[in-house]
């Protein structure tokens, strides 16, 4: 199948695929991975045959970032998230796409099972091995079998969330417009005086990469606002964005004088001024409304606290609108370059309740933006030990068991008493899950003496808890922790 025989939004995003790997050196990074792994799956994107999964394109920016800076990176990445879901709607409305869609699922869990078999049994026996090329080679067979593992987790959830998109597709009696990336605004036809929408740029001269030229001075431009869905004309069908050798090229060789930023465009920047490149950024407020009304009478102060079914919708409600704002926010933010307002956000976001955060965490990677959640997890890290495992478990409730374990390796890289604080503190009110979570993550990746340290501050209780959790991670690492207390003074 030709570029030409697919579909509109199909054909924009396999000429920008195309482009992408145009500038990305086959024998480095990720690049190089999937060449060597699946050269036949890597031309099938190209061809347009396949439409690749977003954690391959987001591999893929992860190099450009490497090549070409973490900047064009950015920038890139809201557009390559509009165009792959725009591509993936349009693969999804074909005929027998949700029959395939349902064969690809239960093929990715099957591939996720055997991973995370294949991650069990590599880690059992990296147990059991002593330093050396031996261990040395386990060690990267399981770095490779947690990045499949990573991978079909992530690609289960993408074919999960496209066969539920599928639920909500109009009637085909009336052809709906593209919808835009992670249902930002509804998919709806157009109505009779309304021009057709076309991906931007216009399709017929294809999607060419916009990035800064390596080396020598960067074009004097405004950063542009991320692409979004936007009217065709007849003008438009006829141009094209300027290629990568157009850069730094004004009229007759000059630089280009600087133009004025352009207003994003599409219902996500619905609202926002025309010059809010410099302003802060307004997140959605959730004031509730005071009771009215003759039934309420004098009771302002003090009102009936409601079912808890309807508090449970109430703070979903919340939930989702502070998400929501929160995601716009930092979209808007990253396309125009204000990275330490974006980072303010994060550290503000690390401040929500535990149970709103992993609804956070699915936002940030529907919209592209999975960097800022790994962020979101250094800045978690650093707060207190209680509300490090506060959201350590709510992210394992949600599904996100590997985050949950990731917040807590980093968690514990702390001084000793502070653990010690933390965990007694948890004691104290019979928090036993956290303190057992925390206990584990802190024998796995801290040392025997680093435990005993810990246990100074309260043998008689902390001890056996080390002890505990020590002799679940294996009997060698057991006797070291069982030394270490006899050395310090601390054996319960």
């Amino acid at each position: 199948m030709t570029v030409g025989q697919l579909p509109v939004e199909a054909g924009a995003f396999v000429r920008y695929l195309r482009d992408l790997t145009a500038l990305l050196d086959k024998g480095e990074g990720w690049c190089a991975v999937f060449w060597q792994r699946d050269p036949d799956g890597m031309r099938a994107c190209l061809d347009g045959a396949e439409l690749p999964p977003w954690d391959v394109l987001e591999a893929l920016l992860h190099d450009l970032a490497a090549q070409h800076g973490t900047e064009a990176a950015e920038h890139e990445t809201v557009r390559a998230r509009a165009l792959h879901t725009a591509a993936a709607a349009a693969h999804d409305r074909r005929p027998g796409a949700r029959e395939g869609l349902v064969e690809r699922l239960g093929a990715m869990r099957r591939e996720r099972a055997y991973a995370a078999q294949r991650e069990r049994e590599l880690t059992q026996r990296l147990r059991g091995v002593a330093d050396g090329a031996e261990a040395e080679g386990l060690g990267l067979e399981l770095a490779w079998a947690r990045d499949d593992h990573e991978r079909a987790t992530a690609r289960c959830g993408e074919l999960g969330a496209r066969l539920e998109a599928l639920e909500t597709l109009p009637s085909p009696s009336r052809p709906a417009r593209p919808p835009a990336p992670d249902s930002w605004f509804r998919a709806e036809a157009p109505e009779a005086d309304e021009e057709p929408f076309l991906p931007h740029p216009a399709p017929s001269r294809g999607d060419t990469l916009r990035l800064p030229p390596r080396g020598g001075s960067a074009p004097d431009l405004a950063p542009q606002a991320p692409p979004d869905f936007v009217r065709g004309d007849p003008q438009g069908l006829n141009s094209a964005p300027p290629a990568l050798e157009d850069f730094g090229k004004g009229r007759g060789g000059e630089k280009p004088r600087r133009t004025p930023k352009r207003r994003p465009r599409g219902a996500r920047y619905a609202g926002l001024d025309a010059d809010a490149g410099g302003s802060a950024v307004t997140l959605p407020t959730s004031d509730v409304a005071t009771p009215r009304g003759a039934r309420y009478a004098g009771v302002e102060e003090k009102t009936a606290a409601p079912p808890p079914v309807v508090a449970e919708a109430a703070h979903l409600v919340e939930d989702g609108r502070a998400v929501t704002g929160a995601v716009a926010a930092l979209v808007q933010l990253r396309a125009q370059g204000r990275t330490g307002e974006a980072h303010v956000l994060l550290c503000e976001a690390a401040a929500w309740p535990a149970g709103r955060l992993p609804m956070l965490a699915g936002a940030l990677h529907r919209a592209g933006l999975g960097a800022d959640w790994a962020t979101l997890l250094w800045e978690l890290a650093s707060l207190p030990v209680d509300r490090v495992a506060a959201v350590s478990g709510a992210l394992h409730g949600a599904g996100l068991g590997e985050d949950g374990r990731q917040l807590l390796r980093q968690g514990v890289a702390r001084p000793a008493p502070e653990i010690a604080a933390g965990l007694l503190a948890l004691v104290d009110v019979g928090r036993e899950r956290e303190v057992r979570a925390l206990v584990d993550a802190f024998v796995r990746v801290r040392t025997p003496e680093d435990a005993a340290r810990v246990a100074q501050n309260d043998p008689p209780r902390l001890a056996p808890l080390l002890l505990d959790a020590a002799r679940q991670v294996s009997q060698g690492r057991y006797w070291d922790v069982v030394h270490a207390l006899r050395v310090a003074g601390a054996a319960p």
